[in-house]
């Protein structure tokens, strides 16, 4: 089975997934960070046209409206910026313990 990235999960003993039992399923990963591209572009893009529209010519124009473009960003898009890092950190979470899990041990480092 494919998840969100495209890669191959393997079902066995970890359950159906490929996650260790017991474990959440895995948030989804690829539609928050798709989300969020699409709204960074699409603002972008607004500031963009608005400052073409408003008589700041060609290549001004452009480097202004992407310049201005980050801090709205950051500011509209903080709730998709939000899941896409906890979606972030369940994977690497998961990944650990999918790796403590093929080493033995249960996330008990070295004892």
């Amino acid at each position: 089975m494919a998840d969100q990235t495209g890669a191959t999960e393997h079902t066995g003993a970890t359950g159906e997934t490929g996650a260790p039992a017991g474990t959440a399923p895995a948030p989804p990963l690829a539609q928050w960070f798709l989300l969020y591209t699409l709204g960074r572009l699409a603002i972008a893009a607004a500031l963009i046209a608005a400052l073409w529209a408003l008589g700041l010519p060609g290549t001004p124009g452009f480097l202004f409206g992407v310049l201005l473009a980050m801090p709205v960003s950051f500011l509209v898009l903080s709730p998709v910026r939000q899941r896409l890092t906890g979606a972030l950190v369940a994977r690497s979470e998961r990944k650990e313990a999918l790796r403590a899990e093929l080493r033995g041990t249960e996330g008990d480092a070295g004892n």
